[in-house]
């Protein structure tokens, strides 16, 4: 596939978690994908996942965890099987009321109009503050 349409694959996935739709997420999501969100355990959605099972928890912990008062897309950059994603958030922790603030670069890596690889890459101690 060309980098505009790995790009278009990934716009799909922002798209279906824009509407709260994890399986419309996951229909662009490699059986085995590899999915990562290095950081402090505190944080529930951080950590490395596997396969649907794993990307799929990784999002019912983000939405279970987190009420989002801000989710901005900045841009999309493709270039090969890579696609870089760059945007800013504010949340709130349901559990301790705490915000957090940050911008993020999200990488994919895609192959046969899948997901493959997600790497994230974000101000985690912020995150985790607004955990404890």
């Amino acid at each position: 596939m060309s980098a505009e349409e790995n790009k278009k694959v990934v716009q799909a996935i922002f798209e279906a978690f824009g509407r709260g739709d994890v399986p419309g997420v996951m229909e662009y999501v490699a059986d085995d994908v590899r999915w990562d969100a290095p950081g402090p355990s505190v944080v529930p959605f951080y950590g490395e996942r596997r396969g649907h099972v794993g990307a799929t928890e990784f999002f019912v912990q983000l939405a279970s965890n987190v009420d989002f008062e801000k989710f901005d897309v900045d841009e999309f950059v493709a270039e090969g099987d890579s696609v870089v994603v760059t945007g800013s958030e504010r949340g709130r922790v349901r559990r301790t009321g705490k915000t957090y603030e940050m911008d993020w670069v999200l990488l994919f890596k895609v192959g046969g109009g899948k997901v493959t690889r997600f790497h994230c890459y974000d101000n985690t101690d912020a995150v985790a503050e607004a955990f404890r």
